[in-house]
């Protein structure tokens, strides 16, 4: 009994952090650049949205998915023009994409399919389970028979720490994240740079959130976010902005929230209320712990002015 609940809580684990994974990495991608966008929560709104809709009309996940990203990235300009162009605060555009795209991501969905109390649903991506390995016992099946996404997910914090630690175009990207004025001496396109890091941002966002419509739940609900996207922002400040860093981090708020649903359906005779706090509080915990011990790029949030250079 013990060995089935520490192997349903590791299955959960990785289950949990992939969409956090997703929006984390975002939001590292972003901060790189110097761009501090906390509108993840409305950015993985509107990717569930949008991957669940086009997955249900079409019946192919995969095209959700890519739906999700376009969704993510096409209302993360509306920070990108405001905060780059316009040179306006990045937290308050981030705050109103939260406001916004879940407010937006309601109201398409009611048009869409109505107000009726029918349930709309669509069938879950398959896992693909990857041979030899998947037969390893007790890893296998928890890390090696999972969905394609959960794959994704994990190639992208190789390439993430090989792209921002080896390449010579990481770290042109992280120079205009640590001191613009100097890049843009260089020859660094800044505003170009600044402007995909919200692309990247808004479509891996998007994903995470079309990862809960289509590989997590059947249908799209609102507030199936669930504060996720404040929880990756804390996962990247606990991962010290790198790949491998995050990658920890949101194992690590993965392994909480599977907890407090494995421990709500014991007979402990506690409100499951107090369980479902669990993952909140571990992200207090930690930006109270290791928040000031270390700060993110040293251009975070600044505005930047071509003709100041």
């Amino acid at each position: 009994m013990n060995g089935a609940f520490v192997s349903s809580i590791i299955l959960a684990t990785v289950r949990m952090a992939v969409p956090l994974l997703f929006i984390a990495m975002a939001e590292l991608y972003s901060e790189r650049a110097g761009m501090v966008n906390i509108g993840l929560e409305g950015l993985a709104a509107v990717g569930a949205l949008g991957g669940f809709m086009l997955a249900f009309t079409t019946g192919n996940v995969w095209l959700g998915i890519l739906c999700g990203a376009l969704a993510g990235a096409l209302v993360n300009m509306v920070y990108a023009f405001a905060t780059i162009t316009l040179c306006a605060n990045h937290t308050v555009y981030g705050m109103a994409v939260n406001l916004l795209a879940p407010a937006l991501a309601s109201f398409i969905y009611r048009v869409y399919f109505g107000t009726g109390s029918s349930l709309m649903q669509i069938t879950l991506m398959p896992g693909v389970g990857i041979p030899v390995l998947k037969d390893i016992p007790f890893v296998g099946p928890l890390l090696f028979d999972q969905t394609p996404m959960v794959y994704l997910a994990f190639a992208l914090v190789i390439f993430t720490m090989i792209f921002f630690n080896k390449s010579k175009a990481g770290l042109n990207y992280k120079a205009v994240g640590e001191h613009p004025k100097a890049a843009a001496t260089l020859g660094i396109n800044v505003i170009g740079v600044k402007y995909l890091s919200c692309l990247i941002c808004g479509a891996l966002a998007g994903m995470g959130g079309a990862y809960l419509t289509t590989c997590y739940s059947t249908t799209y609900t609102e507030g199936i976010v669930s504060g996720r996207g404040f929880i990756a922002l804390a996962a990247v400040i606990f991962g010290r902005w790198t790949g491998g860093g995050v990658l920890v981090a949101c194992l690590f708020f993965g392994l909480c929230d599977a907890l407090q649903i494995r421990l709500q359906v014991t007979n402990v005779g506690v409100p499951y209320q107090f369980f479902q706090m669990i993952p909140y509080i571990a992200t207090v915990l930690v930006l109270t712990l290791v928040g000031s011990k270390k700060s993110g790029p040293k251009a975070n949030g600044l505005p930047y002015r071509k003709e100041e250079r």
